[in-house]
């Protein structure tokens, strides 16, 4: 950042309007603001007050102050400054200086589109444009699954109309029951196996979009409607025949819904084909467009849902069946295995289960408990029936996760009212946890971005290729997920996972700090020139120690702690406080590791890249310095997965 003190010669006003005049000959962009507006930007940065909006909102679209707002740091210590600014896809140059007009204070900035025109220096716009369009790329990408996101979404898909194309929902059935019991890691590996199907079964001008954490979102264009339905109904075959790799017991099954959208917005198209998928999730397991006829007609709540009723009793089974069957599809098993084998069978598409606690072979509590261990109570509602209705058997029920509880002799009207609130309460805790879900998923999505760019920004003074902190997230995640597997030292949830790994992208940001020609030496550097490299530890970690609106939160207290010790080493060589073995957080070991192993196979201005072979044979020879025991270990078992790329 460039930065040069400005003398305190007093302008008037009409020599300032002079300036402001022969600037606009120059930038785009020219606007003097002063102390008092200034300060209320600072306070509350709005666009609500008519007559005196936020001056900010005009130019950069934003409701709130820049988080490095120059120009209020230029109004405080008079200092010039100068940075690059992004607007969508634009760049800007922003220069703000401070004048003293009249005896007030006033800063005035100036602001320009960088352009070809504007950056004269050919390799300096190259390295731009490359820099904007793999951010472009980045931003629009879904990081687990490689198709688009929700964001590419929002903001070049939603609102085009389009003709003649194509628009279909896809969501895998019971995913939650099979993320929770067999795990996350199984989870991501199937979105990436469906959304790799569906990559490789659609053209090139179509579109794969992950519209949320398991629905996708398939637009094929210029296609007639019998090619559109061969076409879905292809991806949902190949999709069941998919094996993944060491998961042989997953069988992937997804329901479709799909429209032929002419002369409309894709929004709307996609509405009536989620419309569609809802009819699907009901059936499971199958593809319904608008040529299916009668089932696509119905209107969503005429659709029947399913309740299975269980209990040994055909006297039962039949009265039951008799005060339900006008309003839902009954599905009906004898005993407790028997009703496993329909919910592994149905699934999520079960609404409901009726289920009586005396039976034979296995009875109720046996049900209750096989479905607390496969995480199934949670989505599907049970409802007890019994004549045994004692205390300690109610209250057995109950911690077992019942919904509720009717006794025998049925009443008609009680027992269709209980199940009818019950599927109603479910209903809506599913809709309000998809919605959170959603939020929680664009906010995280946002927070990476926002990270992302941060360090790339650091990258590019560095001269580096902008990779490098790709590869740092992915070899993080690797290594603490194998480092779970490995050892129960360390206590890391999968949140955890996630948030050392989005941590990671500021590792490097204190070398902002380090000049140029120490950053980019392209030989070895001296003794001198290296203790002040080394300070851009100390450098990033006292930067995120000034960030007092998020002292407490996480991510801030672990990238704090991966700044300032992801060059200490296990046997207390590294620096800057010469931390020994555990006193290093385990999330600036897992980072150390990383940034080791992509510096060595990576080309720097002092070198080029080392084979993987080569890279492995000298962290675990110890040429880079000590690291963790347990690290090494789990760096060697995921060897074969870095050796074959983390782009």
């Amino acid at each position: 950042m460039k930065k040069e003190i400005v003398g305190q010669k007093q302008y008037t006003m009409e020599q300032i309007e002079e300036k402001i005049k022969d600037y606009r000959e120059i930038f785009d962009v020219v606007r003097l603001i002063d102390k008092k507006r200034m300060e209320r930007m600072e306070l509350d940065c709005d666009n609500e007050d008519k007559l005196d909006p936020c001056p900010c909102y005009s130019f950069w679209k934003k409701n709130e102050q820049c988080a490095n707002c120059i120009s209020s740091k230029t109004m405080k210590d008079r200092v010039q400054r100068i940075k690059m600014e992004f607007s969508g896809f634009d760049a800007y140059q922003v220069i703000s200086r401070y004048y003293n007009i009249d005896g007030e204070d006033y800063v005035m900035e100036l602001v320009n589109r960088m352009d070809n025109n504007t950056i004269a220096d050919e390799e300096v716009r190259k390295k731009l444009e490359s820099k904007i369009v793999s951010y472009k790329e980045k931003m629009y990408s879904d990081a687990l699954t490689g198709v688009y996101n929700r964001r590419f979404y929002e903001e070049n898909v939603k609102n085009n109309i389009m003709k003649a194309a194509g628009v279909a929902m896809l969501d895998i059935d019971d995913f939650k029951l099979y993320n929770d019991s067999l795990g996350h890691m199984a989870g991501d590996m199937a979105l990436c196996a469906v959304a790799d199907v569906i990559k490789s079964s659609i053209r090139k001008s179509d579109m794969v979009i992950r519209y949320g954490g398991d629905e996708f979102l398939i637009i094929i264009h210029d296609v007639t409607e019998q090619e559109f339905g061969k076409k879905l109904n292809d991806i949902h075959e190949a999709i069941n025949r998919t094996v993944i790799p060491g998961l042989l017991k997953l069988q992937l099954h997804v329901s479709i819904g799909g429209i032929i959208c002419d002369d409309e917005t894709v929004m709307n198209a996609m509405l009536k084909a989620d419309s569609l998928l809802y009819i699907a999730k009901n059936r499971k397991n199958i593809v319904i467009t608008e040529k299916d006829g009668d089932i696509a007609n119905k209107e969503i709540d005429e659709i029947k849902q399913q309740v299975l009723i269980v209990d040994d009793s055909k006297v039962n089974r039949e009265i039951l069946t008799e005060m339900l069957n006008d309003d839902f599809r009954i599905i009906e098993a004898t005993d407790g295995i028997e009703a496993i084998e329909k919910i592994e069978q149905y699934g999520t598409g079960i609404a409901i289960v009726l289920l009586d606690i005396v039976m034979p072979n296995m009875d109720g509590y046996g049900v209750l408990n096989y479905m607390n261990k496969n995480h199934w109570i949670g989505d599907i509602p049970v409802i007890m029936i019994s004549g045994e209705d004692s205390e300690n058997c109610v209250r057995k029920a109950y911690e077992l996760g019942v919904s509720d509880y009717i006794s025998r002799p049925f009443d008609m009207k009680i027992v269709h009212q209980r199940v009818v609130n019950t599927i109603k309460l479910y209903t809506k805790q599913r809709r309000l946890i998809r919605m959170v879900t959603d939020q929680i998923y664009r906010r995280e999505n946002n927070n990476k971005i926002l990270i992302s760019i941060l360090s790339h920004i650091v990258e590019f003074r560095n001269g580096e290729s902008g990779s490098h902190v790709i590869h740092i997230n992915k070899l993080t995640d690797l290594l603490l997920k194998e480092l779970i597997v490995e050892t129960d030292k360390y206590t890391i949830s999968g949140s955890d996972i996630e948030l050392i790994s989005t941590a990671s992208a500021l590792h490097d940001i204190g070398k902002i700090g380090i000049a140029d020609e120490i950053l980019n030496k392209p030989g070895r550097l001296t003794d001198e020139e290296f203790e002040i490299m080394k300070t851009h530890t100390i450098i990033g970690s006292k930067m995120l120690d000034d960030i007092d609106a998020f002292k407490g939160e996480k991510l801030l207290k672990t990238a704090w702690q991966i700044c300032r010790w992801h060059h200490e080493r296990y046997d207390g060589k590294g620096y800057p406080d010469g931390l020994v073995g555990d006193e290093i957080p385990i999330s600036a070991q897992v980072v150390s590791v990383a940034d080791v192993y992509d510096a060595l196979t990576s080309d720097r201005v002092y070198k080029k890249a080392f084979s993987h072979e080569k890279a492995m044979q000298m962290i675990l020879n110890r040429e880079c310095g000590t690291f963790n025991p347990i690290l090494l270990k789990c760096l060697v078992k995921i060897q074969d997965q870095i050796e074959d790329g983390l782009d």
